[in-house]
């Protein structure tokens, strides 16, 4: 999926796999953004935590060349939960290349 790692403390992304897993128990929060391809299709993103959806992205304007979709979401999460995207529907513009998955630790319990 992803081709790059800005930013990964702790080692916690795994860019093969474009999963974060979790280190401890806290509330975390995650954000991303996608491009969809021009040709007149609908694209769906899932964020996802331990194979389920938690929130989705939906981007499906037919007249424009490009077209982003984002969300975000405050997640509570275990030790060793692990959250990923799932694309759903649809293709990205350059794959992943254009698109971004961003997650923190806000707070500990």
């Amino acid at each position: 999926m992803f081709q790059g790692v800005l930013v990964n403390i702790g080692n916690h992304f795994d860019l093969k796999a474009s999963v974060f897993q979790a280190p401890r128990r806290g509330i975390y929060s995650f954000s991303f953004h996608v491009v969809k391809v021009y040709n007149r299709q609908t694209i769906q993103v899932n964020l996802m935590q331990n194979d389920y959806p938690v929130i989705s992205a939906f981007a499906g304007d037919q007249d424009v060349t490009r077209e982003a979709a984002s969300n975000g979401v405050l997640l509570m999460v275990e030790r060793d939960d692990r959250v990923y995207l799932k694309l759903e529907r649809g293709t990205l513009m350059g794959g992943w290349k254009y698109s971004t998955f961003s997650g923190f630790l806000v707070f500990p319990l």
